[in-house]
């Protein structure tokens, strides 16, 4: 039974995924997660209490996964942006979990603590790295790191007019920029 309680939690979480990145936490029906996942919503509400904690456990998951999938690499700060935009490209739904978990959690009374320490970890990895001379240090580390992230998501932001400007323009085009500008920012 262990393994149908897994197998049932796996379901539901894959669901509520799919559900949240398209419509958000508000928007987001537990009967439709539940349909989806061939399970009931007592078993969301007996597995995660609520549709927030649904949310907080889909979410903690999506951060695990990528720095699982995605480790920092501070010796290599714009292949590591790369290899976030290839996380984006992959898993389009990844960018879309995060703009809804800033756009209705943003001032929320607790941080999941999985992204607080994913963030304390690298900004003390590129700290680190400043003080032996690996990383310039014109920038301080939770800046470097968040021009860094914002330059690895930049393009799942744009609007479907703005990619038009830029005839031709490929998913490798797209990497090659966000690397340049990186390589950029840490230029000395």
């Amino acid at each position: 039974m262990v393994g149908d309680a897994q197998a049932t939690q796996r379901r539901l979480l894959e669901a509520a995924a799919q559900e949240f990145a398209a419509r958000g936490i508000a928007g987001a029906r537990v009967d439709r997660i539940a349909e989806v996942a061939r399970s009931n919503k007592a078993q969301i509400y007996h597995y995660f209490g609520s549709k927030d904690q649904l949310f907080d456990a889909v979410f903690n998951n999506l951060v695990a996964d990528t720095l699982r999938e995605i480790p920092i690499d501070v010796t290599n700060l714009p292949e590591y942006a790369g290899r976030l935009f290839d996380g984006y490209e992959k898993h389009p739904q990844v960018p879309r979990l995060a703009t809804w978990y800033h756009l209705e959690r943003a001032g929320a009374q607790a941080s999941l603590e999985a992204i607080a320490a994913s963030s304390r970890d690298k900004v003390d990895a590129i700290t680190r790295a400043q003080q032996a001379g690996q990383l310039p240090s014109h920038f301080a580390a939770a800046d470097l790191l968040a021009l860094v992230l914002a330059l690895a998501s930049m393009w799942t932001s744009t609007t479907p007019e703005f990619t038009e400007l830029i005839p031709g323009h490929t998913v490798a085009g797209r990497r090659r920029v966000i690397t340049d500008a990186v390589a950029a920012v840490l230029e000395r």
